[in-house]
């Protein structure tokens, strides 16, 4: 079982370039975030909260349209990560601009870590 294990992983690296400068020029690029509790995050049901809130929302559905997001969802078990989001850009500096755009990461009530 083990070298079967060992033959995947090395498979798989094989076929998955490092870094995006090893991407063919026909492939798209993603990028991972993660929505986390930011330092102003409070679970109390405000009228801010709320305009936070629905300003997030609309700052994704824009995102949606624009077709920089392929996914957002919230996570439901209530613990530090709040929710993911899969963005289509060309560099991970255009998902930083987009996930510092969103109002609930300008308030501080989150926080969004970006992966390639």
């Amino acid at each position: 079982m083990t070298r079967i294990a060992t033959a995947s992983l090395l498979a798989l690296r094989l076929a998955v370039p490092a870094t995006a400068a090893e991407m063919p020029p026909n492939m798209t690029t993603y990028f991972f975030g993660v929505l986390m509790k930011g330092p102003r995050w409070s679970a109390k049901d405000t009228p801010e909260r709320t305009a936070i809130q629905d300003g997030h929302m609309a700052h994704i559905q824009a995102m949606w349209k624009a077709g920089k997001l392929v996914l957002a969802g919230p996570l439901a078990d209530d613990g530090e990560w709040r929710g993911v989001l899969i963005y289509r850009t060309k560099t991970i500096e255009e998902a930083q601009r987009l996930a510092s755009d969103d109002p609930a990461v300008k308030a501080g009530r989150l926080v969004v870590t970006r992966h390639p």
